[in-house]
């Protein structure tokens, strides 16, 4: 009021129960006389330490003169409610990826709930079940970054961030042709060989992503040393068996050259000396 020394009587109503009379600028009554105050230039009426048992319809009724016909009245409905006092975010990563989070609060009253993933709220498209308002959801495998439960009500907002679970789609062949799709967490070893550049033979460093794969080929199911160990054999068999070969080879030409014999006949005639060549292979 601009000024309330003009209102010859008023009144406070809570619910049905008069709380305060004022009359020919006097306070006539005021049952909460211990935690109030009233303000007759302005006609402001104060209550202080406020509880739940405070909250209900409040009427003002004005009669401007002694005849009370000339009467007014403003009614407004008081809410009282209790602060959102802590958030508590639970989350769990399923097997294939998706992540189940619930959202809850202690203390507050008429706590409204709402999610965002990286500052934005989620859509229908990211999650597998509940909404961007719903006290529990469910994210897609693909969904990730931090995400946000924010739980509010009209006179508090208290916030709870959790990362979500950062599972990984692999794709990939194996060498025996066997094609794998899953999701792996971040931290999981996966099936997939590590990706290698074109025209380069893959290398034994270790990737971002751990990974278990083959490291020779073995066509004949055999273990590995034993492998390797049957063709050094049949590697050493061969150069011995080509060694020998030459080895005997030049032999024979060496008993061939020194089995030649000379054989001389002189004729007490002539003084022609016949020489006849014969060799080893020719007495044979």
């Amino acid at each position: 009021m601009d000024d309330a020394s003009k209102i010859f009587r008023y009144q406070w109503i809570f619910n049905t129960t008069i709380i305060l009379r004022w009359r020919d600028n006097k306070i006539l009554s005021n049952l909460i006389k211990n935690r109030s105050s009233f303000s007759p230039s302005n006609g402001t009426f104060r209550i202080n330490d406020l509880s739940r048992n405070d909250g209900g319809e409040y009427t003002l009724e004005t009669y401007k003169d002694k005849s009370g016909t000339n009467r007014e009245k403003r009614t407004l409905q008081l809410t009282i409610q209790a602060p959102v006092s802590s958030v508590l975010l639970v989350s769990e990563c399923l097997s294939q990826g998706e992540m189940r989070a619930s959202c809850s609060s202690e203390g507050g009253d008429g706590p409204q709930y709402r999610w965002t993933l990286g500052g934005r709220p989620l859509t229908q498209t990211q999650l597998l079940s509940g909404n961007s308002e719903s006290q529990n959801i469910t994210l897609k495998q693909d969904v990730s970054g931090e995400l946000v439960c924010s739980v509010r009500n009209d006179v508090s907002v208290v916030q709870k961030e959790k990362q979500t679970c950062g599972f990984t789609l692999f794709q990939c062949t194996l060498p025996n042709g066997t094609y794998i799709s899953q999701w792996f967490p971040p931290t999981n070893e996966t099936l997939c060989p590590p990706p290698t550049p074109e025209g380069k033979e893959p290398d034994n460093t270790v990737s971002n992503k751990p990974s278990i794969h083959s490291t020779s080929a073995n066509h004949t199911g055999a273990p590995p040393l034993l492998y390797c160990g049957l063709r050094a054999a049949v590697v050493f068999l061969i150069l011995t068996g080509i060694f020998v070969y030459f080895a005997c080879k030049k032999n024979d030409l060496k008993e061939a050259e020194g089995s030649a014999v000379h054989e001389e006949t002189e004729y007490e005639n002539d003084s022609v000396v016949m020489v006849e060549m014969r060799s080893a292979a020719s007495r044979l």
